[in-house]
């Protein structure tokens, strides 16, 4: 199946040459969290080997709009959403199949639009849980907040930084689980001049109810081009599960990643 979504991601490219142009500069702002470029991004995953049995299957679509605001002349407040749209099956004996929303993680970054004088790009805020997720095994059910932050560097052609967030629920169906996890993504990222982006990173969520890690590694290759007017990136990428809670993903899984980018007009 991989080597499937390998050949596809491929294609696109070998399609999109023929328009595709260097803009470096585009893909270093996409390795940049909190950078003021508003982008799209369509975050295909695929999972196999899912559940205590490693019988299950599951494909989250996760719809990420980022949107910078200017709320000052040295500041700007970063609107980043996490919408999945999920699809699984089996992922515990007697589990059937659910298709729907997950819950939606809103986070938002205040953010100085420069540097500081060491190099280093900042922001922070608050991280909202909303129980949007449409079926039982989709979603948590109970409302969440936290505080969130991201501090990275970028020298030369390198980003490297760590995005992370804490959330708490206060809120819910009583019968559920409360919610008290620790996201972090520390990421290294490596820009060329023809707007080619190698990345390592991890998005780990340490789960403090059942004292369980998720760690997931990705190894991804992105590609900034544009078709007509509209600019592009596709990434895409193998990850392994270094660790996995009782019954998540075991072993390795699939990202594929269409970007829609709208920079500002110069």
């Amino acid at each position: 199946m991989y080597q499937r979504f390998a050949a596809i991601f491929a294609l696109i490219l070998a399609l999109c040459s023929v328009n595709a142009v260097a803009d470096s500069d585009l893909a270093k702002q996409l390795s940049n969290p909190v950078s003021d470029l508003i982008s799209v991004p369509f975050q295909h995953n695929w999972d196999n080997r899912v559940g205590p049995i490693e019988g299950g299957r599951k494909y989250t679509l996760n719809i990420q709009p980022v949107i910078p605001i200017s709320i000052s002349e040295n500041w700007n407040l970063i609107s980043r959403t996490i919408l999945p749209v999920i699809s699984q099956e089996a992922i515990f004996p007697g589990s059937g199949d659910q298709t729907g929303l997950g819950d939606t993680v809103q986070s938002l970054f205040f953010s100085p639009k420069q540097p500081t004088a060491g190099g280093i790009t900042w922001g922070a805020g608050p991280a909202f849980l909303l129980p949007t997720g449409t079926e039982p095994l989709l979603g948590t059910e109970k409302w969440g907040a936290g505080p969130t932050g991201v501090v990275l560097k970028q020298a030369g052609p390198w980003t490297i930084g760590t995005l992370a967030n804490h959330i708490w629920s206060f809120a819910g169906d009583d019968n559920r689980a409360d919610v008290n996890s620790t996201f972090i993504q520390p990421f290294l990222a490596y820009n060329t001049p023809t707007s080619w982006t190698f990345t390592v990173q991890t998005e780990s969520t340490y789960d403090w109810e059942t004292e369980q890690w998720n760690v997931p590694v990705h190894f991804l290759v992105g590609k900034v081009f544009k078709v007509g007017k509209q600019t592009y990136q596709v990434t895409a990428g193998p990850r392994y599960y270094a660790e996995s809670p009782d019954g998540g993903a075991q072993d390795w899984g699939f990202r594929l990643a269409w970007v829609m980018l709208f920079p500002k007009s110069k």
